[in-house]
């Protein structure tokens, strides 16, 4: 398997290649050449981490032994890591919607998000690829709340990493914060940055897009951009579908709480390969630029706003470049112009002929924070099951969807609701308790750097912490 820049330039690349760049050197996200494709039949009778293994090694072919890579998907998706062996496991919305709705949880493992599952495997590739080749990388991040924690999670016992995570100050819910702040290693650095979360990513990405500091630092990427991270949330589509009875016919939508696309886009993937889905909905919360653009074609960076699910306070949605890519055909110099004018005009414009294409594959939903509480009280009233705030911002779109069409609905709930105790104890007056191994979060030590929304200084701040620097 090779892989391809969405902006047309450079050579293919391998696995190994794209773990450690991230982002590729044209300021595009790399995507495969080819789709594999997987049977069903074959599949359905597997557990979560022969699944895993099916689906992700002829992504990784050529670059990592079958044999290693079993092994370390044995070692991630353990009862060590994930406190459920189905690691994202199937939960019917009892008494709700005619019971066609399902909660997909996906927080089981250590940093009770979504992106657990995904970071947790990225860290041990770092790992491997690493140290069999005696390098050593820096990686920097950007995080709306739960990318940070998880990152941290996955690499803070990798020895050649050293790990910059930016978070917007002030923005993020005070659990969140604190999974990153609350690990002490001198490998770990915690950045609160002035601004907005699509201050930290664009900050994140100029530092990409210099070639000189990308070299001297070893510079790699754990934010949703590393194909990786995409890869391995392809998984739980396959096993969610198949544990819902779609490889004996039954039709299934996924419905994904978004401000990235990055998710969603793994299930989009998925679909790639071969799973049979047959609706895709993403739900937005008052930032609701994906959400515009299904509604009209008009991509528009709008005003930030700090809402109850602060992991989607996101207006510019990195990921979304790669669905264009294909949108487009592949059409490389078609995305790179669509890109550089979004970049320099702050809006797009997609024609009709490609936006029917694309409401074939796509619904979208948004809902607001008034609209979130009520929706965290109606399910709990209704089912006795509670919903963090972002999980409930999807719940909009769930609706929607299990009301225009026949089938299964399944909606991903990307967080505990114990992450966001606040939203949640004023939409139904309950504090939810965080699990067991976190129980004493607000009592471990913080550490964490401020730094302004200044580029060279936070580059400055990298390099002189950054063990891969060479000056």
């Amino acid at each position: 398997m090779h892989y391809i820049s969405t902006r047309g330039e450079g050579e293919p690349q391998t696995f190994d290649q794209v773990l450690l760049t991230g982002l590729a050197p044209d300021g595009g996200l790399y995507v495969p050449e080819t789709w594999p494709q997987m049977n069903l039949e074959t599949l359905k009778c597997k557990n979560y981490i022969e699944i895993a293994e099916e689906v992700m090694f002829p992504f990784v072919e050529g670059v990592i032994d079958q044999l290693e890579f079993r092994q370390i998907l044995q070692d991630v998706y353990s009862a060590s890591n994930f406190r459920d062996e189905r690691v994202t496991p199937l939960v019917k919305l009892s008494g709700y919607m005619d019971n066609r709705i399902y909660i997909m949880e996906q927080f089981h493992g250590p940093t009770i998000a979504f992106k657990d599952v995904a970071l947790q495997l990225l860290g041990r590739l770092f790992d491997h690829v690493l140290k069999k080749d005696n390098k050593r990388i820096t990686i920097v991040g950007a995080t709306s709340g739960d990318t940070g924690s998880a990152a941290i999670e996955g690499v803070k016992n990798c020895d050649n990493i050293d790990i910059f995570i930016l978070h917007p100050k002030g923005r993020v819910s005070e659990v969140q914060r604190r999974q990153m702040t609350s690990i002490i290693s001198p490998a770990v650095h915690n950045i609160a940055l002035e601004g907005s979360f699509d201050d930290c990513q664009n900050m994140v990405k100029a530092m990409f897009n210099d070639k000189n500091f990308r070299d001297d630092v070893h510079l790699s990427a754990v934010n949703s951009i590393n194909w990786a991270r995409i890869m391995a949330q392809i998984v739980y589509y396959f096993t969610t579908a198949l544990e819902a009875g779609a490889a004996d016919g039954e039709q299934v939508s996924f419905v994904v709480p978004t401000g990235n696309f990055g998710n969603v886009f793994a299930a989009y993937c998925a679909s790639k390969m071969g799973l049979p889905i047959k609706l895709l909905g993403i739900s937005t919360n008052k930032n609701d630029i994906l959400t515009r653009f299904f509604e009209n074609g008009e991509m528009k960076i709008d005003e930030s706003f700090a809402t109850l699910s602060p992991s989607m306070d996101i207006q510019i949605s990195s990921n979304f470049e790669r669905y264009l890519f294909d949108l487009f055909g592949r059409d490389a110099a078609k995305l790179k112009e669509t890109m550089d004018a979004f970049k320099d005009k702050g809006s797009f414009k997609v024609d009709d002929a490609l936006m029917n294409i694309a409401h074939r594959e796509f619904r979208a939903a948004r809902a607001d924070d008034e609209q979130t509480l009520a929706l965290i009280k109606e399910c709990y009233e209704a089912c006795d099951y509670v919903l963090d705030p972002h999980t409930a911002v999807g719940l909009e779109g769930a609706k929607a969807i299990a009301e225009e069409t026949d089938g299964k609905v399944i909606l991903l709930a990307t967080a505990h609701p114990a992450k966001f105790p606040d939203a949640v104890e004023k939409a139904i007056g309950i504090r939810p308790a965080l699990p067991e191994h976190l129980a004493d979060l607000f009592e471990r030590e913080e550490v964490m750097q401020e730094q302004p929304h200044d580029l060279a200084k936070v580059q400055a701040y990298v390099k002189e912490h950054s063990r891969a620097f060479t000056s």
